[in-house]
Formats: C-alpha cells, structure tokens, sequence
C-alpha cells in the first residue's frame, strides 16, 4: 500500500483514505499553565528545602517547570505579592448598603430630570399666557 502526501501536508493512504492517528508529539492547541499561589508556595518550599545537588533539577523536571518560574515566584514572594494571588479576581461582591445608596442615588438623578422638564414647562405656559394675555393666578392667589 503506497502513501502519497496531500496538497494540505498531510498523508493518505494511495486508496483515498487519509491516516486517523493524530501526532502524538503535538497538543491540539496549546493551553496557557496556570498555577495557584499554594502550588507556587508549595514549590518554593520544595525547591528550598533542596540541599543535595540536581534536587532543584529534579523537582523542576518532575513538575514540568523551568527555573525562570522559581527567580519570578520568588521575587513575587520577597515583594509580597504572590500571597495577593490567593484572592479571588473579579469583581467584588457589592453589600446592600452600597447598592441602596447606587438606587437611591439613580432615583435621585431621575427625579431631578423630571423636576427640570416640569419647569420647563411651566416657563413656557406662563410666556404662552403672557402672549395670549390670559390671566394667571398665583399660589398666593388661591390659598386665600
């Protein structure tokens, strides 16, 4: 059975039946590691605790690290900001106080517009009935 390579690089079999196995050597997609501030922690205690020679080494090759991992978590750790890591990201959870004061404040905002077009209006009636000559009567005027 002869294999004859596609236009797409891949290999087929001379029948028209491309291979299944995928690469072995090669992910799909390559994926981002992302480690917790405890397992960074963790290995840092490890790698520090290492007294014979190549412990480091083997520690690193076992995780799957590099070295230029320890030199950054240490710096974070010196700096104080790899226990900072521990938290949780996003945003942070509001409590009824602060969201009270947010509505309070929208009506507030929503009220103030409507209070506005209100004597908007009222400037406009009073040009409109001064133009017409239509009497007007007064606050005064009327609680009497």
């Amino acid at each position: 059975m002869a294999i004859t390579e596609t236009r797409s690089g891949s290999s087929a079999h001379a029948e028209g039946m491309p291979e299944s196995r995928p690469d072995p050597e090669v992910p799909a997609k390559a994926r981002r590691r992302r480690h917790s501030a405890e397992y960074k922690l963790q290995i840092l205690e490890e790698a520090d605790r290492a007294t014979e020679p190549g412990q480091v080494g083997a520690l690193l090759r076992r995780e799957g690290l590099y070295s230029s991992h320890l030199a950054t978590w240490r710096k974070q750790r010196r700096e104080g900001t790899l226990a900072g890591l521990a938290q949780s990201r996003g945003r942070k959870a509001r409590d009824a106080r602060d969201r009270k004061i947010e509505e309070l404040e929208r009506d507030n905002a929503r009220l103030t517009k409507r209070l506005d077009q209100a004597e908007t209006i009222i400037a406009v009636q009073k040009k409109l009935s001064r133009l017409l000559g239509i009497e007007q009567t007064t606050d005064e005027d009327t609680e009497s």
